[in-house]
């Protein structure tokens, strides 16, 4: 298999191994390397490629460390079947931006309403335990005007929980966790007596979701969840708006 260029000709600024990994990764993306096959042996690349044993397996760690090949101590280096797509992330840094907050409840929207669903008909009582502990937390933080939003993160948390669907609680946990900054810095910027309403608006809105959840109404909870999120979104609008 040809080179595109002699290594002789390679940029001397650039490193033989960032060189290596160019072409491989090239290699991979062309399809020259289908995933899921086998990478040609050490020695092969070395030979090809006119470089060291030390280069070849600094690139090789390299394309390990970006996700698109992994090593089969024994056997050999395979191309990842995930290899070149690209993972589902939210930067904190583009949330702040106003627009892509609002997307991210709307995200949520879709993957916790079907979450809710599921949840009503797989709960058990330690999940039901769970979420109604969440709702008594969320009443001691509305008394006392609790300036944090751990016991909203934990009431979706444990729904997502009762869905006993492990990607559901990855995505949320996932979600929760750059979304949730944002939220919590919200709330330090309204008096006790505002936030302590919007606290006893959302718990009910949380009662509504376990009540549909206790009863085993999938299609309750769904609509529950989904008119929280909604109202979730809808307020933070007009927050946006008012700032």
């Amino acid at each position: 298999m040809a080179v595109d260029a002699p290594p002789s000709t390679w940029a001397r600024r650039e490193s033989l191994s960032s060189q290596v990994v160019r072409v491989l990764t090239d290699r991979i993306k062309q399809d020259e390397y289908p995933r899921g096959s086998k990478l040609p042996t050490e020695k092969a690349l070395m030979e090809e490629l006119g470089v060291s044993r030390t280069v070849v397996r600094e690139a090789i760690a390299n394309l390990r460390a970006s996700g698109l090949v992994s090593i089969q101590h024994g056997i050999g280096v395979f191309v990842r079947d995930d290899a070149g797509v690209t993972p589902f992330r939210l930067g904190e840094a583009d949330l702040m931006q106003a627009g892509n907050m609002i997307k991210g409840l709307e995200l949520r929207i879709g993957i916790e309403s079907e979450a809710a669903g599921l949840a009503a008909e797989r709960w058990t009582e330690a999940d039901l335990k769970a979420m109604s502990d969440a709702c008594d937390t969320m009443e001691i933080a509305v008394k006392n005007a609790t300036r944090n939003t751990l016991a909203d993160f934990e009431f979706h948390c444990a729904v997502a929980a009762a869905s006993h669907n492990e990607h559901f609680s990855g995505i949320f946990n996932y979600l929760g966790e750059t979304l949730m900054p944002r939220m919590r810095r919200t709330t330090q910027a309204v008096d006790d007596q505002t936030l302590s309403l919007h606290l006893a608006r959302v718990n009910n809105e949380h009662r509504a979701i376990l009540a549909a959840i206790e009863a085993r109404e999938p299609d309750g909870a769904r609509a529950a969840m989904r008119a929280h999120l909604i109202a979730s979104r809808d307020r933070t609008l007009a927050k946006m708006r008012q700032d």
